[in-house]
């Protein structure tokens, strides 16, 4: 089966500056999806990276759907801010939940239009499970299904994308920083469970690659945006989230992987304990996997229930 690739421009809501679309599907593919990434590594290098030959939009698309991801701004092939070309410290953070969210409105509308539909299906990962909550709770009438792979909640202890001292415009992480975090507090016998330990490394470079400006470091270095840490600070660990789960009254399915140190079962339970306001919602823990799963051996696991919610 054939599955067809096209990349698209969309105007942010930054005038003079626009976000990337990809879209993959098969012909005949009618279920539309939105795929929303999290807080350091974009949506082409999240959905769009291959797996032993086959990346999660190519798996989708040869099942029919018609699936989209989007590179939020200053990430992958978006447009960075004029903010990430002077040094981080320079200016205050950017690029945080509410922009994310007035961003993925607008390429909403645009997929929206682009099919003559009124609604799709959203799915969102880690930081993106914030986006896609809020999203879904101010436009019910354009979200069909809700897919929290991840589902970010209140939490306290130990936080992965914590900065030191005063927060500037972007962060910098390197392939090591990279391959660490997504081992974090795991053993040797985890490790080994999870994933080959050369896919660790080529997919931390290929991560890295994404910014266009990472070779101007050495080692390599990724910037990330530093908008959503502002708002784990200002809100997440303030007990005050950036938005309510109860608004929510599409079909939702929560999906983790019981290593998930980032947004742990416990953080998707609270969420799940919230979506007041909808008939329809999913709690699913995956044995074996961590907060990277859609990379790991476990992956599979995470696709099928995806579909399988989908298709409902």
């Amino acid at each position: 089966m054939t599955v067809e690739t096209t990349d698209h421009r969309v105007g942010s809501s930054r005038p003079g500056l626009s976000v990337h679309l990809r879209n993959k599907r098969a012909p005949g593919g009618m279920r539309t999806v939105l795929m929303v990434h999290g807080a350091t590594y974009p949506g082409t290098v999240m959905f769009d990276y291959a797996v032993e030959g086959v990346s999660w939009m190519d798996w989708m698309a040869a099942r029919g759907f018609d699936v989209w991801c989007i590179d939020l701004l200053g990430y992958g092939l978006s447009d960075r801010p004029a903010e990430m070309d002077a040094a981080a410290g320079d200016n205050g953070p950017i690029v945080d939940t509410a922009e994310a969210v007035r961003d993925v409105k607008l390429a909403i509308d645009y997929i929206l239009s682009e099919r003559g539909i009124g609604q799709l299906d959203l799915l969102g990962y880690s930081w993106g499970t914030a986006i896609g909550g809020q999203v879904a709770g101010d436009v019910p009438e354009k979200i069909r299904r809700l897919v929290l792979s991840g589902a970010l909640w209140l939490r306290s202890g130990n936080v992965q994308i914590q900065v030191d001292g005063q927060l500037g415009a972007y962060r910098t992480v390197d392939a090591d920083a990279i391959v660490n975090r997504w081992t974090v507090d795991l053993d040797n016998t985890q490790k080994a469970a999870i994933a080959p330990p050369e896919r660790f490394r080529e997919w931390a470079d290929a991560a890295v690659a994404t910014d266009p400006a990472s070779g101007g470091h050495t080692p390599p270095r990724l910037r990330a945006p530093t908008g959503v840490v502002k708002d784990v600070q200002q809100h997440w660990l303030k007990a005050d989230p950036t938005y309510d789960p109860g608004r929510i009254s599409c079909p939702v399915q929560i999906v983790v992987g019981e290593w998930d140190r980032e947004t742990t079962p416990d953080q998707g339970r609270e969420v799940f304990d919230r979506l007041t306001g909808t008939a329809d919602r999913r709690y699913t823990i995956i044995g074996g996997g961590t907060h990277s799963i859609l990379l790991e051996n476990q992956r599979h696991q995470l696709y099928e229930v995806v579909r399988g919610f989908l298709d409902a």
